[in-house]
């Protein structure tokens, strides 16, 4: 299922984070308040279940979410957007999944991954910036679900027509975005794009 988020503050915010003059502090920035606002839409439809809440007035029913959630922010870009998620649901869990793209091949190479205990009952929502080629996303996915994960959701900023098709091909996958690009170009970076977003996000080249 794809859904591209379709809100004026984030259509002006997406043109903030393209802007080259936008520096580090503001980029990351944006890219936070941009995870919260996924965050909100990937949400709407997880589960609740009802328990007695004791206003100081009366007894009233409120309620819990049924499942554990952890975000997976993919290194290192996606630690920002995961910061942004963390102040939607505080309570979330978070595993890290470190992976470099080979630019000869354009496939991740992993070199850090640690997950929640208990992470095959948890909705996971995986996070990075940029879907360019749609590799290093897919990567996550597979290694979720061989850790027994059913229910995932992706949430990125930008992203391309090729790595949108490549995700969804996983199947059974929410994947949320803030705006769908025209294509890569031949070194794989998304057009128009943003330029590297780890590199605007830290302050590196």
């Amino acid at each position: 299922m794809l859904s591209v988020v379709d809100h004026p503050l984030i259509k002006y915010k997406v043109s903030l984070l393209r802007d080259k003059n936008t520096g580090p502090k503001e980029f990351r920035e944006l890219v936070q308040e941009l995870a919260m606002f996924l965050t909100y839409e990937a949400t709407k439809n997880l589960e609740l279940t009802e328990q007695v809440v004791e206003t100081p007035l009366a007894t009233t029913t409120g309620f819990v979410l049924c499942r554990k959630i952890a975000i997976i922010p993919i290194l290192r870009a996606g630690l920002t957007m995961a910061e942004g998620v963390l102040k939607v649901i505080p309570n979330a869990k978070v595993g890290h999944i470190g992976l470099y793209r080979d630019h000869k091949t354009l496939m991740p190479v992993e070199y850090y991954a640690k997950l929640p205990i208990g992470i095959e009952d948890m909705v996971c929502i995986i996070v990075d910036p940029m879907l360019a080629t749609g590799n290093s996303i897919r990567y996550t996915i597979d290694l979720l679900r061989q850790q027994g994960v059913s229910q995932i959701k992706v949430l990125s900023i930008i992203a391309a027509p090729e790595g949108i098709d490549n995700v969804l091909s996983c199947g059974d996958i929410e994947l949320y975005l803030a705006a769908k690009d025209e294509r890569l170009n031949d070194e794989g970076y998304i057009l128009p794009g943003l330029g590297d977003a780890g590199d605007r996000l830290f302050g590196t080249k």
